[in-house]
């Protein structure tokens, strides 16, 4: 049974299309990721699901549910945190644990148990007294997180839950994650972090609206069939250059470096070497490397592209 699946949703606003004719099916216990630039749709496409949005066309199932006919059984079965802090910060982190137990019906007997196991869960017991607003990003975070298990979802969704926390702070609630998932509980998340994409059983590819893969890691990776070479050279000199070489297909900075995408079969590291000691460009090292995610991601973003432009 599929925790989640939408067919051939979209949703305009106006005249933007935020979501375009979408297809995802995501099968119960996977902790599946979605990853692209902001503006890709992510944020769309959770609240899609969970029914805060209607979709323009197309058709949604979530926990066994149609969201648009049974909104009620669907909001029973899952949990949603969005990117921003939700809560309350003028109540303290055991107010808005009672405030949002009330809000999904929890009886005051099963609160009360369910309360000691989330405020020992997320490591906030000895915090339970302090303002919401008071507490560290990723303490916020875990509060979140923790309001939205009194009802023990079937599912969660979030909403990039690691973004603008520290690194112990995201690895604590990676772990957090984790333990839910091994728990059986089915998770969709948002992530502007390949590392993190790596973490997940499934990652889907999301630009302007749409899925561009949807697979395990190294199936993704495994798409990957031209070359990439990682070259230590001046960056504006050699991109201008390289970019008028045939058989290379872009040139990416990663870090100090950049990556340069080439078809195997048409071109291989002597050719590029050879050019850029023509055109004396001067260079620390070329050598070639594995793809990671974001080169997977930006080839997939650029063969789109060429797609819609009718370019070969």
């Amino acid at each position: 049974m599929w925790a989640v699946k939408a067919e051939r949703i979209s949703k305009k606003f106006e005249r933007v299309a935020a979501i375009q004719n979408l297809d995802l099916a995501v099968e119960n216990g996977t902790l599946a990721g979605f990853i692209g630039p902001d503006g890709a749709g992510k944020s769309t496409l959770l609240r899609l699901l969970i029914g805060l949005l209607q979709p323009t066309t197309g058709r949604i199932e979530v926990g066994g549910f149609d969201v648009a006919k049974n909104p009620f059984q669907v909001k029973d079965r899952i949990g949603y945190m969005p990117q921003h802090f939700s809560l309350y910060g003028d109540l303290t982190v055991a107010e808005n644990m009672k405030f949002f137990a009330d809000i999904y019906g929890v009886r005051a007997e099963p609160f009360i148990e369910r309360r000691k196991e989330l405020l020992k869960f997320s490591a906030l017991g000895p915090f339970q007294d302090r303002l919401a607003r008071n507490l560290s990003g990723g303490m916020q975070k875990k509060l979140a997180l923790a309001c939205n298990l009194f009802h023990t979802p079937d599912i969660l969704l979030l909403d990039e839950p690691t973004t603008g926390v520290d690194p112990v702070s995201r690895l604590e609630l990676w772990h957090l994650l984790k333990e839910l998932n091994d728990k059986g509980v089915t998770i969709l998340l948002t992530t502007p972090y390949m590392d993190e994409a790596a973490r997940c059983h499934k990652v889907g590819f999301i630009f302007e609206g749409q899925i561009l893969a949807y697979d395990s890691p190294l199936s993704l990776i495994a798409l990957m069939k031209d070359g990439i070479a990682e070259l230590i050279a001046p960056p504006a000199e050699s991109i201008k250059t390289l970019r008028g070489l045939p058989g290379i297909k872009s040139i990416q900075p990663f870090g100090e470096t950049l990556h340069v995408v080439y078809e195997t079969g048409r071109i291989g590291l002597e050719t590029i070497k050879v050019h850029l000691g023509e055109k004396r460009i001067p260079f620390q090292s070329l050598k070639k490397i594995s793809p990671s995610f974001e080169d997977v991601f930006l080839a997939l973003a650029q063969e789109k592209a060429l797609v819609q432009t009718g370019k070969p």
